[in-house]
């Protein structure tokens, strides 16, 4: 039987400071400033985001939901390591469903859902990437990057299959700060970017599920290529794939 929805309520200091700690921890923990494998102390959390103990708590169980932390009996919680094995599973599911969804969106094709898909190509291309070691904050270029393939697949028709590509793109994005930080090969971004817009555009179902999946694997086999300089936090040796 359905049933209305209960009005949004007010959010109380608790749920307010709670949400804000989530969100900067999330956001340290997505970008490598919170390392893998690091252990998080509820006291020093509090310390560092000016919180007190029960928000902290929370945030980390939500995120812990996430597996975004991973909550280690009688140990406390910690940062999710690094793997290749973990990451080679990522990426194919990534490409398993993120190609649905961007097939989907193609099939169900709307005048607003192209004119989004450009504009957040173009406000992408138009902002610079800069990589570790390099002068200036990245965090436009993400902003930018992370609309960009929310709009690729943001026409599905499918709110569930949405949800799971957001929270694969979370995880992806620990590896892609990895790989960013690391002596890895430059890659032209720009053009892999323009070259699946392009496709999605024209319709081209197998031309655009086959550069996004592309788009993905290249990460993973420069990750996979650094043998000598495994994923910070690996646990594991990081050996070359087989193909």
């Amino acid at each position: 039987m359905l049933v209305s929805e209960q009005p949004l309520q007010k959010p109380s200091d608790k749920t307010t400071s709670a949400t804000l700690v989530y969100q900067k921890l999330r956001r340290d923990i997505l970008n490598g400033t919170m390392k893998p494998g690091q252990k998080l102390q509820i006291d020093q959390v509090a310390q560092r985001y000016d919180s007190g103990i029960n928000p902290v708590r929370e945030a980390l169980n939500r995120l812990s939901a996430e597996r975004l932390v991973d909550r280690r009996d009688q140990r406390g919680f910690f940062v999710p390591p690094l793997t290749l094995k973990a990451f080679r599973e990522l990426v194919q599911s990534r490409c398993w469903i993120e190609a649905l969804a961007l097939e989907q969106s193609i099939l169900n094709r709307t005048q607003a859902w192209e004119n989004e898909l450009i504009t957040t190509h173009y406000r992408l291309d138009r902002e610079p990437v800069r990589l570790a070691g390099e002068d200036g904050d990245n965090s436009a270029w993400e902003e930018r990057h992370r609309a960009f393939h929310n709009a690729l697949i943001g026409n599905s028709g499918s709110s569930w299959i949405t949800s799971f590509c957001h929270d694969m793109m979370d995880h992806a994005e620990r590896y892609r700060f990895a790989s960013m930080s690391g002596s890895y090969p430059r890659r032209d971004s720009r053009e892999e970017h323009r070259a699946i817009m392009e496709a999605t555009i024209d319709g081209d179902i197998a031309r655009a599920t086959e550069r996004l999946t592309s788009h993905y694997r290249l990460t993973l086999r420069q990750l996979e290529e650094q043998t000598s300089a495994p994923v910070p936090g690996e646990t594991e040796p990081a050996t070359a794939a087989t193909e």
